[in-house]
């Protein structure tokens, strides 16, 4: 019973794990649409819109009721500011207020610059998912083929063990087979291993839980074209993200020193009250006329005469932040042409790479199919088949590393010029 127990909580985390099989298309329309990471920054954007909701509400009427209603003995005071009464009401709104007015303006394009971090984010991360997919990817058809290798390397130190036995080899190469044949297996086992991380941590990216498991299915997926290396900088200019936040926010401090300096600027708002006033209040005994109703609207004024020291330092620390700023978008401006360059060469690098190791791999199919030949003949071992085979399968290795950084050097170019969604969600 005992076991049965400890068997059933080992397959409990088993039973949970759900393995969605989904193409590179799939992954990222689900990235778009749930990754966490996105997810928050699309809560930071619609915060941010919000805050022009708020900024602009005090140019929005405000009507407030209720009663001051009191008992009064001898004199009728005040209560908060305005006289006892069994009804009230109050309207006020800004009429002309030039900091509150500069004031929305700058939440507005506060907005604006959170919308472009969280496009500039969502580009990073397109490009991240991207990759995690192309791994884990990557890892199943080199572990694929690592298995084989396996089986090749088991072959021949069969082969080898029989070969010692009867005399005919030495036991040191019994030792070497046994070695190259661990290393095999080891190198297996810990693709599996890789594959089950990247298919979790891909899994983690697209908003499902930690137990699940996202696997690539396996498509003919063409290798994207790219476009000319100065039209694709001068589009990359144009649109990056992250370029468009600092400009905002850049224009956000500008609208700050504005707002700082409207500080001297007169404002008018607007006052309305109504009463309704009762005798108990003795009114009638302190004044000449009592009247019931009673009611006033019109524009209060004020005009700034001494704003203080305050004012002038904060347009200077909002001065500061705008270099700060500038300085930062002009290294951002020189880190994307840099980075854009060597992702072309790092793009042109892998494509020459590519074409070698698809040639390296046409020989080595080449020369198995000669040995095969030669085998049928009895001019070759069994043996040195295997070895053969071995030689191949490394070469397919080469050549699915060769494609996988190809992809990839193709990608980071794509993700520079701000076309990666576009391109891999279609």
């Amino acid at each position: 019973m005992y076991r049965f127990a400890v068997f059933v909580l080992a397959l409990a985390p088993l039973a949970r794990c759900e393995v969605r099989p989904l193409t590179l298309r799939q992954v990222i329309l689900l990235a778009l649409s749930q990754n966490p990471d996105l997810t928050l920054l699309r809560l930071d954007a619609e915060k941010a819109r919000q805050a022009v909701r708020v900024t602009k509400d005090p140019f929005t009427p405000k009507l407030t009721v209720g009663s001051g209603l009191a008992y009064s003995d001898g004199f009728p005071m005040s209560i908060e500011g305005s006289a006892p009464s069994v009804f009230q009401a109050r309207a006020s709104q800004f009429i002309f207020n030039r900091q509150q007015t500069l004031a929305v303006a700058q939440a507005k394009e506060d907005a604006r610059t959170a919308q472009f971090a969280a496009n500039s984010k969502r580009d990073e991360m397109v490009y991240r998912v991207a990759s995690l997919y192309l791994d884990a990817e990557r890892a199943a058809r080199v572990g694929e083929l690592a298995r084989k290798d396996v089986e090749s390397r088991q072959k021949v130190l069969e082969t080898v063990q029989a070969l010692v036995q009867e005399g005919r080899a030495l036991p040191l190469e019994e030792k070497t087979a046994a070695l190259h044949a661990a290393q095999a297996s080891e190198i297996a086992a810990d693709l599996q291993d890789d594959q089950a991380t990247t298919e979790t941590a891909l899994a983690i990216a697209l908003g499902f839980p930690a137990e699940d498991r996202v696997r690539p299915v396996t498509e003919e997926r063409p290798v994207p074209p790219l476009p000319a290396q100065d039209q694709a900088l001068q589009e990359a200019l144009e649109t990056n993200q992250n370029l468009r936040r600092i400009e905002s926010a850049i224009a956000s401090k500008h609208l700050e020193v504005r707002s700082a300096k409207a500080a001297r600027w007169p404002r008018a708002d607007l006052v309305a009250q109504y009463g309704m006033l009762a005798r108990f209040n003795n009114y009638d005994q302190f004044f000449k006329a009592f009247q019931r109703n009673n009611g006033e609207i019109g524009l209060s004024f004020q005009l700034p005469l001494l704003s203080g020291s305050g004012v002038k330092g904060q347009m200077a620390q909002s001065e500061i932040d705008i270099e700060h700023l500038q300085v930062e978008l002009k290294d951002a401006r020189n880190h994307l042409e840099s980075d854009l360059q060597g992702a072309y060469r790092m793009s042109e690098r892998a494509t020459r790479t590519a074409e070698v190791a698809r040639l390296d791999l046409e020989v080595a199919r080449e020369q198995l199919s000669v040995d095969l030949a030669r085998l049928q003949e009895g001019r070759l071992s069994l043996h040195q088949i295997e070895e053969a085979r071995i030689a191949e399968n490394e070469k397919w290795i080469a050549f699915d590393d060769a494609q996988y950084a190809l992809q990839k050097a193709r990608w980071d170019v794509l993700r520079l010029t701000g076309a990666l969604a576009d391109v891999l969600g279609r």
